[in-house]
């Protein structure tokens, strides 16, 4: 035998609807001064109306634990867990930042930053270092970071091979208190045409004051009474900028080192004359360099590459 389907039809008692099995449906609005009510109307559907201590509405689940509420008397919801969202369903339009916080602090590189990657939809994040990165890349001139020796430590060389051609025109190569592990020594820059493979010190491919025949661009200066860069304790190498134009370019390669400060093997500190200026004699471009004296390690000292951006 079919069980018949329980239906009622409920007017008073505080009620005016159907309860139709488990089912209720109920036909009326709700009241503001109502304790706890279950209204309908047809343009606000589904209504549930209460007033309480510290909330108004309350959804809970099955082990009794708070789901979200409606706190006394306000328009907003507060959820007990975080709420999720289909992704990208949170429009532009709905941000609303300015009852934020500030910072109260300078920027600083581990600050984040939210950005559609690509315009393509997709929200990632992202550090300060990446912005900073890409305003110097948009502003002709302008001076990337690119790479660094670190704190050099009895090394044989140093090499840099992040050229770019397609981000910078020109690099400097900055050069801190760069000191020989043997004393009396130049120090060089050697080129690469393979990424760093290898690396040309043939004499007489490079020609630094005017013709004469060098095994690399010279980067100290030299000075009959001065020597080379000296290594005693109380000599302290070479610093300075030394600039590569324009590298990529299939014709000789020119380096100018009129930056740099040379201290000799006499002690005495030298403003560089000559060689302030080395070439390459090779119409092939350069996609790496190495740093090295001309004999023994590099005792100490860091070097530093930046890129000058394309105008």
């Amino acid at each position: 035998m079919t069980k018949a389907r329980d239906t009622a039809n409920i007017v008073g008692g505080g009620f005016s609807g159907t309860i139709a099995g488990a089912t209720m449906e109920p036909t009326g609005d709700t009241a503001a001064s109502d304790n706890a009510a279950i209204g309908y109307t047809a343009a606000e559907g589904l209504i549930l109306t209460g007033q309480g201590s510290t909330g108004d509405v309350t959804i809970k689940n099955d082990a009794d634990a708070l789901v979200a509420h409606v706190p006394t008397g306000t328009t907003g919801i507060t959820f007990a867990g975080t709420p999720t969202f289909p992704d990208g369903s949170i429009a532009v339009a709905d941000l609303d930042i300015d009852g934020g916080t500030d910072i109260g602090a300078a920027l600083v590189d581990a600050d984040l930053m939210i950005v559609d990657d690509g315009a393509g939809g997709t929200n990632r994040k992202a550090t300060m270092t990446r912005l900073s990165t890409y305003m110097a890349t948009k502003i002709g001139g302008g001076l990337v970071f690119i790479a660094s020796s670190g704190a050099i430590s009895d090394a044989a060389n140093v090499s840099f091979t992040a050229f770019d051609a397609t981000a910078y025109d020109h690099y400097a190569f900055w050069f801190q208190h760069v000191v020989p592990a043997t004393d009396n020594q130049f120090f060089y820059g050697y080129h690469s045409t393979d990424a760093g493979s290898s690396y040309d010190t043939t004499n007489g491919e490079y020609h630094m004051d005017g013709n004469t025949d060098t095994t690399g661009f010279r980067i100290s200066r030299a000075s009959g009474a001065a020597g080379g860069v000296g290594s005693a304790a109380s000599e302290f190498g070479i610093s300075g900028v030394s600039y590569l134009y324009a590298p990529h370019v299939a014709a000789f390669t020119m380096m100018s080192s009129a930056s740099i400060i040379t201290q000799g093997t006499d002690g005495g500190i030298y403003g560089q004359l000559t060689p302030a200026a080395t070439a390459r004699l090779a119409a092939e471009d350069t996609d790496a360099i190495r740093f090295a004296f001309g004999s023994g390690n590099i005792e100490s000292g860091e070097i530093v590459m930046y890129g000058i951006v394309n105008s």
